[in-house]
């Protein structure tokens, strides 16, 4: 088994100072806006703009865990945590979504209450909705500015945070319709709106949990993406075929192990080379790849049993010891100088070099000779005699 290792970009560190400055600067953003709310809710007796206000900071929230998260989860892999710290990212996501559904709850249920009994709502006056027309707008610049570095970085959570944003702008335009409302005396439109709120709030906790459940149990990349690199590599040259290509996702990068079937009889390195190459294309056509393992097989053995579950065949020193028994006295094999062994079809190929010729016998001879000693061994495959300074 192979292993090429995923190295982070070079600018790994810059990129995670760009997330958190986005993240940073949203947050401050938000608590502005979500005291401004919450108090100005609570002076015109505003359900869904308190509300709101609610939404506001569990924004906060989700930007400190976004923090956390981005910061813990980009660490380099240690002994404890040989895949990297990934996973850490999804779990936050994961809480995340828990909260945020868990305020949703909370929020209808007040709202739902206060409109079973009934209490009118007075006319929240001009500061209100001027209050939630300046947070509109400040909502909708914190989600295209975060969604742009998102984009750059290539962060799956500061995306999610960027669209959380866009939802709480929404959620504010819901509160606004409620406001203008209750301003023309339509005062039960306000606890429809916050009810409205919290079902938002809710459905973004929904999504969250949603994929990083996803993620946790190792759900694989999505098949077109699969069939690419699949392409990718049968592409490279000395690659026969691919199998077993098996991925799954590590917060914001992706991990992919893949069986590359090469000729039968390429050296080690010869081998090992053509699966670098295949490692590096493939890193090439999706930078996401933090990790390829690859296994080289010498036949296509894909949906047969696990060859490491099947009876064995001997290893070199086993094979020697057997032939020597075997062929203790044909002249030939006493001048050896190398033994090749090919491990194909279940079988044991083996070549072997020979220094000099026995007087008056011809290699086929000498070749015949030996073949004829070991037709007892079941596990000997195709046996070829080669004579001159052997190799090493």
């Amino acid at each position: 088994m192979a292993h090429a290792h995923g190295h982070h970009h070079p600018d790994h560190g810059a990129q995670t100072r760009e997330a958190h400055k986005a993240t940073l600067i949203g947050a401050v953003i938000d608590f502005v806006v979500g005291v401004a709310k919450m108090v100005t809710g609570f002076l015109v007796g505003s359900a869904a703009l308190i509300a709101d206000g609610i939404h506001s900071f569990s924004d906060i929230l989700t930007d400190v865990f976004v923090l956390a998260a981005t910061h813990f989860g980009r660490q380099a892999p240690d002994s404890n945590h040989p895949y990297g710290h990934g996973r850490i990212e999804t779990l936050a996501t994961l809480w995340l979504g828990s909260v945020l559904i868990f305020v949703a709850g909370g929020i209808a249920w007040a709202s739902l209450m206060r409109l079973l009994t009934g209490e009118p709502i007075p006319a929240p006056g001009i500061w209100a909705i001027g209050i939630a027309v300046i947070a509109l707008a400040a909502k909708e610049w914190i989600f295209r500015y975060t969604l742009r570095v998102a984009k750059r970085v290539n962060s799956r959570l500061l995306e999610a945070n960027a669209w959380h944003s866009r939802s709480d702008a929404l959620s504010t335009v819901v509160v606004l319709i409620g406001l203008v409302a209750a301003q023309f005396g339509a005062g039960w439109m306000d606890a429809v709106a916050a009810i409205v709120v919290g079902v938002m709030v809710g459905q973004v906790g929904g999504r969250l949990l949603w994929e990083s459940s996803q993620e946790l149990i190792d759900t694989a990349l999505p098949e077109a993406e699969r069939r690419e690199m699949q392409a990718v590599a049968e592409e490279v040259p000395g690659v026969r075929g691919v199998h077993d290509l098996r991925t799954r996702t590590l917060g914001s990068q992706a991990l992919l192990d893949l069986h590359i079937v090469v000729p039968p009889r390429v050296t080690v390195s010869e081998a090992h080379e053509i699966g670098n190459t295949v490692s590096r294309r493939l890193r090439e056509a999706f930078p996401a790849l933090a990790d390829v393992t690859f296994h080289i097989d010498p036949e296509d053995d894909a949906g047969e049993t696990e060859h490491s579950r099947r009876p064995g065949l001997p290893l070199r020193g086993d094979v020697e010891g057997m032939l020597d028994e075997t062929w203790r006295d044909v002249r030939a094999w006493n001048t050896r100088v190398a033994l090749d062994l090919h491990y194909l079809d279940n079988q044991v190929d083996v070549s072997i070099f020979i220094n000099r010729l026995p007087p008056g016998q011809t290699l086929d001879e000498a070749a015949d000779e030996l073949r004829e000693a070991c037709r007892d061994l079941g596990w000997v495959g195709r046996l070829r005699v080669w004579q001159g300074p052997g190799k090493g």
